[in-house]
C-alpha cells in the first residue's frame, strides 16, 4: 500500500471571508475541508506497526545501518532522522498538519509559544536592527523584546495598536520587522492585515502576526501576504490544557534559518507533547465552532448586562475594529474581556471567585472555560501608571470560553455578577 500524506491536504473554504471573492488570493482553492485536513494532513497513510495513530517515538537519537547509510544522509540523498534536537517523526507529522491548516509551505514547532517568538526574532535580527510592535500584546512578548533583545543591541519601538501612521513614522533604515497580534490580548483588537502588509512592503520589511487568538480556523494571515504566523499551540490548537507548544508558519525558504537555529538553541517539543498536539488537532474544527459560538453568545449577554461596562469582543458591533474583523475573520473565538461597572479590584475579584464553571487560571483555548483578572494574574507587579498605559483596568475580567454548553456558561456568569 502506498504511503505519504493525502494529496493537496489543505482546507477547503467553508464560508470564510478570505476564501471568497474578497480574498487576496481568491484563485487558490484547496481540495478538502478543514476537519479532513486536521485529521489526515502530515501523516503517512500506512504507519509503523500498521497503527491508525502515529506512535510516540521516544528516541533521543536515530541509528544508521552502515557508514554508507550515514553518508547518504549527510550528502542529502535521503531524508530521515539523526538526532532528536534536529527533528523526529512525530515532529514532522505535526508540522505538516499545522502548515496545511495555515495554508503554509512549512512550519517549525517549538516547546512553547514563547520559545517560538524568541526563536524567530533571534534568527532574524542582528545588533543594530529595529522592530516595530503594536503595543497591545502578551506581556511576556513585550518583556522579551524590551528587556532582553535590547541587551543584544536590538531596538523595539512600540506604537498604539491600529495607528498605522505611527507605525510608519517609527520605521527607518534599521527596521527589519513589523510585529502584531490579531486579535490582540486582552483587548481583542483586530489588525487590518491588508494595510499592515502594504505598509511593510512599501518599506521592504518583514511581518509577523501572532494569530493565537484567531487560529487558522478564523483567519490565515499568510493568505494576506504576512511573512510569518505565530501560534501558541498550547491554546486552541492543542485544545485540552495538557501541553505546551508553539509554531511558526511561513515559506520553506524563510523558515530555513529559523529551523537551523532551533536545532542549536534546542527549544524543541517532546514526543509526548507532539502526540497530544496531533491528537488535539483531530477535533480542531469542531472545537472552534463551539468556541466561536460560546464566545459570541457570552459577549452579547455581557453587552446587555447592567453591571457590565465595556465588552471587548470583535464580534460585537460596539468593538472599534468590528468592521475589520467582519471582513477578515470567519468567527471571533472564545475569549472575551469585560469591565465591571463601578467596581474596584477586590469587588471584581469577588465576581471571579463566584463563578462556578470556569476555573481561575491563566491561558485560554482549552475545552474547559477559564476566568481571571489581568490585574492580578499578569500585571500585579506593574505600577499603576504602566497598567494604565497598557489598558489594564482594575475592574477588568478575561473570560476564555471552553466547549461547555453556552446556556450553562451564561447562567453561571449571571449568578456571579449578581453575587
Amino acid at each position: 500500500m502506498a504511503t505519504g500524506s493525502p494529496p493537496n491536504m489543505t482546507p477547503r473554504p467553508t464560508g470564510h471571508p478570505q476564501d471568497t471573492a474578497a480574498s487576496p488570493r481568491k484563485g487558490m482553492r484547496p481540495s478538502v475541508g478543514m476537519s479532513t485536513t486536521s485529521v489526515h494532513a502530515g501523516e503517512l497513510r500506512q504507519k509503523p506497526g500498521d497503527s491508525i495513530t502515529d506512535p510516540i517515538f521516544c528516541a533521543s537519537t536515530f541509528t544508521f545501518a552502515s557508514t554508507a547509510d550515514l553518508l547518504d544522509y549527510v550528502e542529502g540523498r535521503c531524508e530521515r532522522e539523526e538526532y532528536g534536537r534536529y527533528g523526529s517523526p512525530n515532529e514532522k507529522s505535526v508540522e505538516g498538519k499545522l502548515a496545511a491548516l495555515d495554508n503554509a509551505e512549512s512550519a517549525v514547532i517549538y516547546g512553547s509559544g514563547m520559545a517560538a517568538i524568541v526563536g524567530l526574532l533571534m534568527s532574524k535580527l542582528n545588533a543594530g536592527d529595529e522592530i516595530v510592535f503594536f503595543d497591545q500584546c502578551y506581556h511576556r512578548s513585550r518583556e522579551f523584546c524590551a528587556k532582553h533583545l535590547s541587551r543584544f543591541g536590538v531596538v523595539t519601538r512600540q506604537v498604539p495598536t491600529g495607528d498605522y501612521g505611527a507605525m510608519e513614522a517609527a520605521i527607518n533604515a534599521k527596521t527589519k520587522m513589523l510585529v502584531s497580534e490579531s486579535p490582540t490580548n486582552p483587548h481583542l483588537t483586530t489588525v487590518d492585515l491588508e494595510q499592515f502588509v502594504a505598509l511593510a512592503k512599501a518599506h521592504e520589511v518583514e511581518t509577523l502576526i501572532d494569530a493565537t487568538l484567531a487560529t487558522p480556523y478564523n483567519i490565515r494571515p499568510l493568505d494576506w501576504g504576512v511573512d510569518y504566523v505565530l501560534h501558541s499551540a498550547t491554546k486552541y490548537l492543542g485544545g485540552h490544557n495538557d501541553l505546551l507548544a508553539g509554531v511558526i508558519c511561513g515559506s520553506s525558504e524563510k523558515l530555513e534559518s529559523i529551523r537551523a537555529l532551533r536545532g542549536i538553541l534546542g527549544g524543541i517539543s517532546s514526543p509526548h507533547s507532539l502526540y497530544l498536539l496531533e491528537r488535539g488537532l483531530k477535533t480542531f474544527e469542531l472545537r472552534m465552532q463551539r468556541h466561536n459560538e460560546n464566545g459570541q453568545r457570552l459577549a452579547e449577554f455581557l453587552a446587555g448586562h447592567p453591571r457590565v461596562g465595556t465588552v471587548y469582543y470583535p464580534g460585537l458591533a460596539s468593538h472599534p475594529t468590528y468592521s475589520i474583523a467582519r471582513s477578515q475573520m470567519r468567527g471571533f473565538g472564545g475569549l472575551i474581556t469585560f469591565e465591571v461597572l463601578d467596581a474596584n479590584w477586590k469587588e471584581t475579584a469577588r465576581i471571579v471567585d463566584a463563578a462556578q464553571i470556569p476555573r481561575i487560571a491563566p491561558s485560554l483555548g482549552g475545552v474547559e472555560s477559564l476566568i481571571e483578572q489581568p490585574l492580578v494574574m499578569s500585571y500585579f507587579s506593574y505600577s499603576s501608571a504602566d497598567r494604565q498605559r497598557f489598558g489594564i483596568a482594575d475592574n477588568m475580567i478575561r473570560y476564555s470560553c471552553g466547549i461547555e454548553n453556552g446556556d450553562d456558561l451564561i447562567a453561571d456568569l449571571e449568578q456571579a455578577l449578581q453575587a
